[in-house]
C-alpha cells in the first residue's frame, strides 16, 4: 500500500502568511507615513517579510516549492484585482452612504495592484534565482550572505518597477526624477529591514527544518 505523502503544516503556514502579506500590501499600502523624516508607504513593514519567507522556504525545500508560493500569490492578486474592480463598479444600496469614499480608497488601489503584481513577479523570481545562485557559489554556507545579496537586488527591482508603474505621471509632479528621489530612501529602508531580519532567517530555517526532520 502506498504511503500517503507527508504534509508540512509549517510550510503551509509560511505560504498562508506570504499570500496574506501580499493582500495586505495592496489593500493597506496606499497610506503614506513618515519615518525619520522620510515619507514611505506603510507597506514597508510588510514587503521585507515576503522575501524573508521565501528565503526560509527555499533554504529548506528548494526553489521549486517556493515557485508554488509565487503562483499562489499571483492568482490571489489577480482575483483581488477583479473583485476590487467589480465591487467598485457595483451600485451602492441607499443605506450605504460612503460609496464615494469606498471608490476613492479601493478604486485607486487597482493601479497599485497591477504595479504590485508586475513588480512582485520580477522581484520574487529574481530572488529565487539569486538565492540558488549564491547557495551554489557558497556551497550551501553563509546563509546570512545569500539572504542579503539576493534580497538587496530583488528589493531594488521591486521598488523601482512598482514606483514607476504605480505613480509615474499620476500627477505632473511624478516625473522620473521625482520617482527616483522617492524610491532611494524607500529602498534604503528596505535594505535596513533586510539586514535586521537576518537572525529571523536562521530562526525560520531552524523552525522549518525541525518539522522536516521529524517527518
Amino acid at each position: 500500500m502506498e504511503k500517503p505523502a507527508q504534509c508540512s503544516l509549517r510550510l503551509h503556514v509560511l505560504q498562508g502568511l506570504f499570500v496574506g502579506l501580499l493582500v495586505g500590501m495592496n489593500l493597506l499600502g496606499n497610506k503614506i507615513t513618515t519615518i525619520f523624516g522620510i515619507s514611505v508607504s506603510v507597506s514597508i513593514f510588510m514587503v521585507p517579510l515576503t522575501f524573508l519567507i521565501t528565503d526560509i522556504a527555499e533554504e529548506v525545500y528548494g526553489k521549486d516549492v517556493v515557485s508554488h508560493f509565487i503562483v499562489s500569490g499571483v492568482i490571489t492578486l489577480i482575483l483581488m484585482f477583479l473583485y476590487t474592480g467589480f465591487f467598485v463598479w457595483l451600485p451602492p444600496n441607499e443605506r450605504f452612504t460612503y460609496n464615494a469614499e469606498y471608490q476613492l480608497v479601493f478604486g485607486s488601489s487597482m493601479r497599485i495592484i497591477i504595479a504590485s503584481l508586475i513588480a512582485f513577479l520580477l522581484a520574487q523570481y529574481h530572488d529565487i534565482w539569486a538565492f540558488a545562485f549564491w547557495k551554489k557559489k557558497t556551497h550551501g554556507k553563509a546563509l546570512w550572505l545569500r539572504n542579503n545579496l539576493s534580497t538587496w537586488v530583488s528589493q531594488a527591482i521591486d521598488t523601482m518597477v512598482f514606483m514607476m508603474i504605480a505613480f509615474y505621471h499620476v500627477t505632473p509632479k511624478f516625473t522620473l526624477g521625482f520617482i527616483i528621489s522617492l524610491s532611494i530612501p524607500y529602498y534604503l529602508f528596505k535594505l535596513a529591514f533586510a539586514v535586521l531580519d537576518t537572525p529571523f532567517v536562521y530562526l525560520g530555517v531552524w523552525w522549518l527544518r525541525r518539522e522536516k526532520i521529524r517527518a
